[in-house]
């Protein structure tokens, strides 16, 4: 008896110390996997956009639980930061968040890309969606979600956040963007008083969101953002086909593309309400002055009309459009007759969606 009693206290010694190793081998694989001790500065991605950073969709969008973040100087914005993963080089991804009042300066065309509409297909947008006034967009790498809330207690005010993900994306990547830029303008708004109206989570973004230049169809069965055109002349003037997305009111931009024979876009032709038509102004008058080469005299036509929530007119636009593949233009010869009518069905059907006035045309901005 006393030989058993005496062995318990070595049997338990020995058992806490297999616990001991257990755990030791369970914090390692933790910190391995990145659930705990990830080396990331939490704090700085608590502090990132003065607090308003979300982060729930964060690690999705960068495909990472190891971050670090740091506020961007810039006074322009009423927030800037930027979230990286660990590591340096290639490998290393990045997010970037800017917040503004649509009162505030517009930004610079590095931002928005808007004046890149003449250029193609660059800068396809395509509507958010789940009820956000908002879009997904890609230019040379980077995919942006943008969305402007109206602030109901502060008439013609909106908060505009920019989201911005460097590198290649994929579903679960631009899912998580969109969480982020979304409830990050949310938090911002509720933060500095803006009162809004915001949809629901995001979910089931992907690079297919946003279309392929090469995924054109037959104008005829158009029923999303070129469904105005249907009964125009554009098969004649050399556009049968059309590249399109879906209709939706609450999307702050809608774009449509008329494509030829040979899958090339001919013509672009763009909506713009609120914020978006704010800055699309601003940026597309800085391109204007300095457009050279090819861009320099390219035909256009434009149209306006007073639209409800917003005392900033929506600005309707079509373009003549040149490929820069083939350095010329898909549709050779500009039609302004033509130019005039598709934009006034265009103009005409979107400002009958969303209870906007009547539609003035004019030539230019």
């Amino acid at each position: 008896m006393q030989t058993k009693s005496g062995l318990r206290p070595r049997h338990a010694g020995w058992y806490a110390g297999a616990l001991l190793l257990v755990l030791a081998l369970l914090g390692l694989v933790l910190y391995g996997t990145g659930v705990i001790g990830s080396g990331g500065d939490d704090d700085s991605v608590d502090r990132a956009c003065g607090g308003t950073l979300a982060q729930g969709g964060l690690s999705a969008a960068l495909h990472s639980s190891r971050l670090s973040a740091e506020d961007v100087d810039d006074g322009d914005y009423l927030a800037a930061c930027r979230v990286r993963t660990e590591g340096s080089g290639a490998q290393r991804g990045s997010l970037e968040m800017k917040l503004r009042w649509s009162t505030s300066k517009a930004p610079d065309s590095t931002l928005v890309w808007y004046d890149a509409n003449y250029n193609g297909v660059r800068d396809q947008t395509a509507p958010l969606g789940h009820g956000w006034s908002g879009v997904v967009r890609h230019e040379s790498g980077t995919y942006q979600v943008m969305v402007a809330l109206d602030c109901v207690n502060q008439r013609n005010k909106a908060l505009v956040a920019y989201g911005d993900l460097l590198g290649a994306a994929n579903s679960t990547t631009l899912t998580g963007l969109g969480q982020v830029t979304t409830e990050t303008a949310r938090e911002a708004a509720e933060k500095h008083g803006c009162q809004v109206e915001t949809g629901r989570r995001v979910t089931g973004l992907s690079p297919d969101t946003i279309g392929r230049p090469d995924a054109a169809e037959p104008l005829r069965q158009a029923d999303g953002s070129c469904a105005a055109l249907r009964d125009t002349e554009a098969e004649r003037n050399g556009t049968p086909d059309i590249l399109e997305y879906p209709a939706d009111t609450d999307t702050p931009q809608v774009n449509c593309y008329l494509v030829t024979k040979a899958g090339k876009a001919g013509y672009g032709l763009y909506a713009y309400y609120g914020a978006s038509a704010k800055d699309f102004l601003a940026g597309e008058e800085a391109a204007l002055k300095a457009a050279t080469g090819p861009y320099s005299e390219r035909d256009y036509a434009w149209a306006t009309a007073t639209c409800p929530r917003s005392a900033q007119p929506a600005v309707f636009a079509l373009y003549h459009l040149y490929d820069e593949d083939t350095d010329s233009y898909p549709v050779p010869h500009y039609s302004a007759s033509f130019a005039r009518s598709a934009l006034t069905a265009f103009a005409a059907h979107e400002a009958k969606q969303r209870g906007c006035g009547s539609v003035r045309m004019a030539s230019q901005p």
